[in-house]
């Protein structure tokens, strides 16, 4: 493994952990919607699914190919269809004729919590992001003097 290589992966987890937080943050701006653009139901969770990124490479002493991890990447972003709260408001236009409403599932306390890992993460990302580079610069100042 390279310096090159450790800085891909932590771009990598950059990328992903950016793209976890955009879709926090539309899933919270979305908390109360009850009725999508569509016009079917309420809004929906939605959660960033992720792999491995992995690469197949040449192996210079044995000649042969194996695979490769270069972090990670996004596979999907799917929706949480699970929890939807039934709530009784006969005056809400989304109402059924039972009078209640689709609530969204999101909820709060998890996005917040989702919302505080993630950037946790983003920010251990950063460091290791920060770390390769010294010792690549620290690489160059041995070479070099």
């Amino acid at each position: 493994m390279s310096i090159f290589d450790s800085m891909q992966i932590n771009a990598s987890g950059l990328s992903l952990e950016r793209l976890k937080l955009d879709t926090i943050s539309t899933n919270i701006a979305n908390v109360n919607t009850t009725r999508t653009e569509d016009g079917e139901g309420p809004y929906l969770k939605k959660e960033v699914v992720f792999e491995e990124s992995l690469k197949q490479v040449e192996s210079s002493m044995a000649g042969q190919g194996t695979e490769k991890s270069f972090g990670v990447k996004p596979t999907e972003i799917r929706e949480n269809t699970e929890d939807i709260v039934m709530e009784y408001d006969p005056t809400n236009p989304d109402a059924n004729e039972e009078g209640y409403v689709q609530q969204s599932n999101v909820n709060m306390a998890d996005e917040m919590i989702d919302m505080m890992t993630t950037l946790r993460t983003y920010d251990a990302n950063v460091t290791a992001m920060n770390a390769s580079k010294e010792m690549l610069s620290k690489a160059l100042q041995i070479t070099i003097g």
